[in-house]
Formats: structure tokens, sequence, C-alpha cells
């Protein structure tokens, strides 16, 4: 006889274990960026051991080519990339916030025209517009995250108005606007918690494929080479052949499960954000 799943409050198990798993990752991500040097052994600008050293008990993942600690730099670059990944999804979901309620609350030339900038968005592939534009734009961190803030908004858009499109017909938005209320106010008070939801969960997703993308641009060298961040340390890596040796094993695996513990952290709270949405 196959055994019942455990629940709590009528729900499986895994609904709440999961995200809640995950929000305990990525708030110890958060709290390791914000004081890195609690962490870290040594300054990641500084060097301290010959170049290229093997894992030791002084440097448990050994040093790069230029004799820095390479687990003082992995644990600095926790805050440049998950800053990064936090600004991106910051802006591109409040944009894609405001032109998906604004877009699908109205239903003449404004909302077309704002829909066909978002298809024409959604249809360019993603990775290669972002090399493209940033090798256009130049190598800088700056340049990265405009260019991450111009693509990632348009998901977010396409997706809540699609939900606002079926709250503008409801019963409660036709009584306010009867009442005389305003649109601003009909979006803010009426929209705008039936949105909530899709946003959060989008903001949490975008982030995730932010940390992703910052990483593959600073690898092929279009990221700011002087700051340390999970990408700058690939790029490095690869400059200075650590792929080619068994360097590989300390200096870019640790690296690589970083990023993705970091994103799967992301994806577990999606998950149960999505899982509370389909329940609502």
């Amino acid at each position: 006889m196959i055994r019942p799943a455990y629940r709590v409050s009528g729900k499986p198990a895994l609904s709440w274990s999961v995200p809640a798993l995950g929000a305990a990752l990525l708030l110890a991500l958060i709290v390791l960026s914000i004081k890195p040097e609690a962490v870290a052994p040594y300054d990641p600008t500084r060097i301290v051991a010959r170049p290229l050293s093997r894992p030791s008990a002084d440097h448990p993942l050994g040093t790069n080519d230029i004799g820095q600690d390479l687990l003082s730099e992995l644990v600095w670059g926790t805050r440049m990339s998950l800053g990064v990944g936090i600004a991106v999804a910051t802006v591109a979901t409040a944009l894609g916030t405001i032109v998906g309620i604004v877009s699908g609350y109205f239903s003449g030339w404004a909302g077309a025209l704002l829909m066909r900038i978002v298809d024409l968005t959604l249809v360019l592939p993603f990775l290669p517009l972002v090399i493209l534009l940033s090798a256009y734009l130049g190598p800088s961190l700056q340049n990265v995250i405009l260019v991450l803030m111009l693509v990632s908004w348009a998901g977010p858009a396409r997706l809540i108005r699609s939900r606002v499109m079926v709250l503008n017909g409801a019963a409660y938005v036709d009584a306010a606007r009867a009442l005389g209320a305003s649109h601003i106010r009909i979006m803010a008070r009426h929209i705008w918690p039936g949105v909530r939801n899709i946003a959060v969960l989008q903001f949490v997703l975008v982030a995730g494929v932010s940390i992703l993308a910052e990483a593959s641009l600073s690898f092929l060298g279009l990221g700011d080479t002087t700051a340390k961040s999970w990408g700058t340390m690939l790029y490095f890596a690869r400059a200075s052949g650590a792929f080619l040796g068994d360097s590989w094993l300390w200096w870019v695996l640790p690296v690589g499960a970083m990023i993705s513990l970091t994103v799967l952290s992301l994806v577990m709270i999606g998950y149960g954000l999505e899982s509370a949405r389909t329940t609502e």
C-alpha cells in the first residue's frame, strides 16, 4: 500500500519545505554579500601567495594566476553577482509591471503600441541580443546592468497584461468605474493587488536569469574585469588556462557551484510562489 505524503495545514509538506529551503539559502547568500569580510580569510585584491598555488590549509581553494586567494574572491564575488541580479530584477519587474498594467487596462492604441514593443523585444533571442548590445556599448558593469534591464522587462509585462485583461472585466472594477473612481485609483487599488503575486514571481525569476547572464557576459570579457564577481573569476580562469589543467577543480568548479546554488534558491522560491498563486 502506498503511504500518503505528510501534510501540514492541508498542503503537501513539499509545498512549503522547498521554498523555505530556497529562502534560507538566499538569506544566507544575502548575509554573505553584506558582510563578506566576516568569512573571507584575505583581502581579495591582495597578493598573498605564489600564483596558481594548490589548495592548502591557508588557502582552501588555492590562489589565482597572480597569487590572490580564490576563496576570498569567491566570497566577495557574492556581493557583486547578487547585487546585479537584484538591481536588474527590481528595475525590469517595475517597468514590466507598469507596462503590463497600463497596456492591459487601456485597450486603445496606447495599449496596442506597448504590446508591439513587448512583442519585438520578446521575439529577439535573449543571449545573442545581450552579447551584441554589451559588445556595442563596451565592456563595463554598468553597461551589462543596463542591457539586462532593457531586455528583461518584456516577459513580466506580457504575463501581467494577460492577468490585467481578466481583472479589467471583474464586477468590482466595473463598480469602481461606476462610482467615478479615477483610472489611477482603479489600477492602484483594484488591479495591482491582483497582479502582485505575479510581479513578485517574475522578480525572482528575472534575478536568477540576470545572475546567469552577468556571469556569461563577464566570462566573455564584456563586464568589468576589475570588479570581483563570479563572472570575472571565470574570465580570468579562462584567460590563464585554468580550464586546461587540474586547477579548474578548485578555481572554476566552486564558482559554478555558487552560481548554481544561487539560481537554485531563486527557482525554489519561485516554485513556492507559483504553487501559492495556482491554489488561490
